[in-house]
């Protein structure tokens, strides 16, 4: 892409910024008034500096020169009303309009299909919602109102100045080409140089989240030596990056120092012979320019400054844009609001595959009827699990169609459709909250008597009150103050609490303790009584009783059938897995 191309860009990407700012006009233009206030104050200050020279002390007429001095102090005050609501004003409106886009980004991010989290890194995604959007802030509170506040005081200067005395003017605008040039190189590189911190920031950020969440696996395999030197490396990369920024404002801002220094030298040298030879140029100019000369060069210092916080921002907005710019939603087009169903499921030829030319459904095809309890059995990766997704519209089917009471699930609304199924996952995720804020997802047509009465209808109640403080008591994150066991029945809980029509139970007796197992059949026979039911499960004594067994293999259903029906096929892959098993239990119980 071009500098052209990519000022264009940037540009486009700017306007789209600007429109978060709309709801805010009446803040936005009041902030841009500080700053014409601001300016106008402080420019006037050095005239009226000139003048009280000029009119009062330099011929020793001492009468009115009180009155210079109260206007004097009159712009000082004025000058620092306008600083104080410009730094806020400008500061609530960057916070505000960040404030809009995350909950938009957040918003954006809970749509997605679930394949672009398979593809995405978590820490990716926090450093776009939290320390990008902190950037773009920033581009409000230090950047776009300081620049123009500089620029607007620059002008504001350089036109007093020249009509003050233009011979003195030129002296001070014959190196303002020069620091023009170094601040458009300045900001090129710079530029350049942000992309690249943000990008460590991301690779950082990720590494970081991943290695904190996996830290058991790393520490049960000592990995300790070989991620930490992996770190090491990443953040290296994060200070390099850091560095390259310091080293380019240490190569501009001395020069821009020593260019404005020179100037200053110049005026009082150039200003200083008129004075004194000739006469051109008034004793108060001289001290108004001295005054001047650092107004108009230190912001144009602040400006490169500031405009390094733009370019961070620009970059930050265009990383979060392109996140809001993605387009991976499932198709949410349905009309139909979907009431309690009767749980009649129809799966017919479908194909699906996660990858491109890679099935993982073939053709797969089963009904089950209103109230029956179906289990779904198979080797690892034989796509049992991914029927539960495509159930619940977590991905699109490429070929086929799936019914629900006769009814496309495409045609309802994806809400009401996953509010009438209910999931419980071998891997239950909870947050760090409250047992009961887990149960409910914070749904305030859920109350805790309702949670209370479901737990002793499934026979966890007291289970829950052995904890301390009971249904309030923080089960941290991800739920590490329990076990594995004691996470599964709360997920049976907070499956139960919904009253779904359909309930799924995806490998959810597995890796759990005895005691707790039993709690969990228990609290299965309740909650799976009336209503459709999907179990998917390894252990196949646990799916004896189902009303038929789906069995799995590579993408296709192999056999169907109750669990005596399929013991007495010759050779049938269903009592293969069968004897293997049980093979293995007896093997354990010998042992």
């Amino acid at each position: 892409m071009s500098i052209k191309e990519k000022n264009v860009y940037n540009v486009t990407l700017f306007k789209r910024l600007l429109q978060y700012i709309k709801p805010y006009r009446l803040v936005f233009f009041s902030t841009l008034a500080f700053v014409i206030g601001l300016s106008l104050f402080g420019v006037y200050r050095p005239k009226i500096v000139q003048q009280a020279i000029d009119t009062k002390i330099a011929v020793q007429d001492y009468d009115g020169f009180m009155f210079y001095i109260i206007i004097m102090v009159v712009l000082l005050v004025l000058e620092v009303v306008c600083q104080l609501l410009f730094i806020y004003y400008a500061s609530w409106l960057g916070l505000t309009v960040v404030k809009d886009v995350r909950v938009k980004l957040f918003k954006h991010m809970m749509s997605f299909k679930m394949k672009y989290f398979d593809n995405s890194s978590v820490g990716v995604l926090v450093t776009r919602a939290v320390t990008d959007m902190e950037r773009i802030a920033d581009v409000f509170g230090d950047g776009l109102f300081m620049i123009f506040s500089d620029l607007l005081k620059m002008i504001a200067v350089g036109g007093m100045m020249t009509y003050m005395n233009w011979k003195l003017s030129l002296i001070v605008f014959i190196t303002m080409p020069i620091i023009l040039y170094a601040t458009k190189v300045f900001q090129k590189y710079m530029k350049i140089a942000f992309e690249d911190v943000r990008t460590e920031v991301s690779n950082l950020n990720s590494f970081v989240q991943e290695r904190v969440t996996g830290m058991k696996i790393l520490q049960l395999f000592t990995r300790e030596d070989t991620e930490y030197k992996k770190f090491q490396e990443i953040n290296e990369r994060h200070k390099k990056g850091w560095l390259k920024t310091v080293w380019y404002n240490s190569i501009f801002f001395p020069i821009a120092e020593f260019l404005s220094s020179i100037t200053l030298g110049l005026v009082v040298w150039y200003g200083g012979l008129n004075v004194i030879l000739d006469q051109t140029a008034s004793l108060g100019e001289l001290t108004a320019f001295i005054m001047m000369v650092p107004m108009l060069f230190r912001p144009l210092n602040q400006i490169a400054n500031k405009f390094n916080t733009l370019q961070m921002g620009m970059v930050a907005a265009n990383r979060v844009f392109a996140v809001l710019d993605t387009t991976s939603q499932i198709d949410d087009t349905g009309k139909i609001k979907a009431a309690p169903f009767n749980g009649n499921i129809k799966f017919d030829k479908v194909h699906f595959s996660y990858i491109d030319n890679e099935e993982v459904l073939k053709g797969v095809s089963f009904d089950v009827k209103s109230g029956q309890t179906i289990a779904i059995v198979g080797a690892t990766g034989a796509g049992k699990s991914t029927i539960i997704n495509l159930l619940n519209r977590f991905y699109d089917i490429q070929q086929g169609q799936i019914l629900i009471d006769n009814v496309n699930i495409k045609e309802f609304t994806l809400q009401s459709l996953r509010n009438q199924i209910a999931v419980v996952l071998q891997d239950v995720f909870l947050f760090a909250d409250t047992i009961l804020n887990n149960i409910t997802l914070n749904n305030p047509n859920i109350t805790e008597a309702e949670v209370i009465q479901a737990a002793k209808d499934i026979g966890i109640h007291d289970f829950i009150m052995s904890l301390p403080d009971g249904y309030h008591y923080n089960v941290k994150e991800r739920g590490v103050m329990l076990s594995s066991g004691q996470r599964q029945l709360l997920a049976f809980l907070r499956a139960y609490v919904t009253n779904p029509s359909i309930l799924v139970l995806d490998e959810a007796t597995s890796s759990v303790d005895s005691y707790s197992e039993q709690l969990i059949q228990l609290a299965t026979d309740k909650i799976t009584t009336g209503r459709t039911s999907i179990v998917i499960a390894h252990r196949l004594a646990t799916i004896q009783k189902a009303d038929n067994i789906i069995v799995m293999d590579a993408g296709q259903i192999v056999e169907q059938g109750t669990h005596r029906e399929l013991l007495k096929r010759k050779d049938g892959y269903y009592k293969n897995l069968y004897e293997v098993q049980f093979m293995k239990v007896d093997e354990n119980l010998a042992y």
